[in-house]
């Protein structure tokens, strides 16, 4: 009985934190008791339940998540979501065993992100017997879209109307306001003048006039969330992604970003969350710099994990310029997350490569270089408002695979090469790696699909088909088959090492601007691996002495599979090639 009364006591704070300075509550409309309550019976979570166990860190080495379209590969007169449940379990089933599927609800635009229903499936995509289905295979991850729905949903539509529910679920605000601080991703304007039956309204719309915001200072609508979450629950999804979370609570005079009341709200969906499914994790999608980025963890008692956003923009600009300086002031400057919590490594999305998590890591002109050099690879830029009515980069929209074709000096022959040693360095990390669908396939830059969808995050949306995607993939000629075999391989490697455990030590190794290096230690302390990778298009003599290998130990590269001669005096690296030197020799199971 007392952890029930201090589950109650821990909601209450939490309700009492989010809502203190709204009006609602200011005029008394709040009973903070029967809001409690009502949170208990919408997650299911009765007087007889029991507390969670400590279950430390939910993630082993063995840990990564594919990220996926449900109809990134598709087939004639077949649901997207079978067709990918089907090449899951033909190519990755034994290596891969989580799965993020991009938003598969009905929607209006933003490829799913503008979503009409958040409790039905895109019929065009299949049915719930689907997902679940692959949520029995597979940890499955889901976007919870919770600062914005589609202009078609049901809830605005009865906001025009004004009726319930949705009458009160929207930001909406005096055109007199302050708004001159607000943070914006876009380009167009914020506020959209609506009509309803109750007269001419201003709605907030932070990413597009079909995207609007809602207005979380109405309990009720956290309560819609909550039954939201549990219905997710109950069909098998076991990870959160928290989109643009950052956004969701305004205060006209502030930047209206990453306000206390977010943080609060988010402290709250992981304490029900992890009562309601002890498994079950959060991950927030905070595409902002990287301190604030890094508040997002709280005390251990927010996220368990956060989407490591600097790591594209550095890791791309390290490869394109040779030079890993930029790569490592970061890596030196990262806390090491606490247990409890994990990083989450990507270098490749469905969006682009943001810019903003660059900010104050590499300089503006550095950040214009780079997207002017992603541009003549054939990509794209994407731009956000600035106070002073300016612009500045936003994100860069552009396949990986097509980024790394060359260096600051142009496209060259190690384009595959450069490729493959960008997803070595993030395998390596601290860390639970993310790997997008496009990369593992090597997919191109899609002009086709720019011009369809009208917009240039749809460059790298393509849709493969299934017979053309397996011809490819059994092509060894092929790029596809040569990039998925060697990224298959990496993985395979990395579920067998403690070393790699997300929470496992590490350290940045100093061994000049044109080798990349740390080193990793398992948390009993008994393997080391050494991962350092030639980030130039020369090769390089490494001295062995430099990484400081203890003679004693017989020391292993895993990569090649070969034992590394301590008598040797150095390890010639080939341009982009990457080692993982380790005091464990693999197993003949590995």
């Amino acid at each position: 009985m007392e952890s029930w009364q201090k589950l109650n006591a821990q909601i209450r704070n939490h309700l009492e934190l989010i809502y203190q300075q709204t009006e609602d509550y200011q005029n008394g409309k709040i009973d903070f008791d029967q809001l409690v309550n009502k949170t208990l019976f919408i997650m299911e979570i009765s007087t007889d339940h029991s507390p969670p166990k400590n279950l430390g860190n939910l993630w082993t080495e063995k840990d990564s998540i594919l990220i996926s379209y449900a109809d990134s590969i598709i087939e004639n007169d077949k649901p997207p979501l079978q067709t990918l449940s089907h090449f899951l379990h033909q190519h990755v089933s034994q290596t891969i065993n989580s799965l993020h599927i991009l938003p598969f609800f009905p929607y209006s635009s933003d490829d799913g992100f503008a979503v009409i229903d958040f409790k039905e499936v895109n019929p065009e995509l299949g049915d719930w017997d689907d997902v679940q289905a692959i949520a029995n295979d597979y940890r499955l991850m889901s976007d919870l879209v919770v600062n914005h729905c589609s202009s078609e949903h049901r809830w605005f539509k009865n906001f025009l109307q004004n009726t319930t529910p949705g009458k009160d679920y929207f930001y909406t605000i005096d055109t007199e306001q302050d708004l001159s601080q607000v943070v914006r991703p876009r380009t167009s304007p914020l506020l959209q003048a609506v009509e309803t039956t109750d007269g001419t309204k201003h709605v907030w719309c932070t990413f597009s006039h079909d995207q609007i915001d809602f207005d979380f200072r109405n309990p009720e609508l956290l309560m819609e969330f909550l039954k939201i979450i549990r219905f997710y629950l109950d069909r098998g999804i076991r990870i959160f992604r928290l989109d643009a979370v950052a956004f969701i609570w305004k205060t006209p005079g502030t930047n209206c970003l990453n306000l206390s009341q977010t943080h609060q709200i988010v402290r709250l969906l992981r304490l029900l969350i992890e009562h309601a499914e002890p498994e079950a994790l959060i991950i927030t999608e905070t595409n902002i710099p990287n301190r604030e980025n890094l508040e997002y963890f709280g005390n251990a008692n927010e996220a368990h994990c956060i989407y490591n956003f600097s790591l594209p923009p550095l890791l791309i600009h390290c490869l394109i310029a040779g030079n890993s300086y930029y790569l490592k002031q970061w890596m030196m400057s990262m806390p090491p997350a606490q247990n409890g919590t994990s990083y989450f490594n990507f270098i490749a999305s469905h969006d682009g490569i943001g810019l903003r998590p660059a900010e104050g890591l590499l300089s503006d002109r550095e950040i214009d270089n780079l997207s002017a050099i992603m541009e003549n690879f054939g990509g794209k830029v994407s731009y956000r408002q600035v106070a002073n009515g300016g612009q500045k980069p936003y994100e860069i929209n552009i396949s990986l695979f097509d980024s790394l074709q060359g260096t600051d000096q142009g496209p060259d022959k190690f384009g595959i090469e450069r490729f493959i040693c960008a997803h070595a360095i993030m395998l390596g990390l601290e860390g639970i790696p993310g790997i997008y669908i496009h990369s593992l396939l090597a997919t191109r830059n899609d002009y086709e699909k720019v011009t369809q969808e009208g917009h240039n995050r749809a460059i790298n949306r393509h849709q493969w088909d299934y017979q053309e995607l397996t011809k490819r993939l059994s092509n060894p000629l092929h790029s596809q088959a040569i990039v998925f075999e060697k990224l298959m391989a990496l993985l395979a490697i990395r579920t067998s090492q403690s070393a790699f455990h997300p929470n496992a030590t590490q350290f940045t190794l100093h061994l000049g601007d044109t080798i990349f290096g740390f080193w990793r230690q398992s948390q009993d302390r008994q393997q080391s691996i050494f991962c350092i990778s030639n980030i130039s298009k020369f090769p390089y003599q490494l001295p062995l002495a430099s990484v400081n290998l203890i003679a004693m130990d017989h020391w292993h590269e895993l990569i090649s599979n070969q034992a590394i001669n301590l008598a040797t005096e150095t390890l010639l690296l080939a341009p982009y090639q990457t080692v993982w030197i380790t005091n464990q020799a693999p197993t003949a199971s590995t």
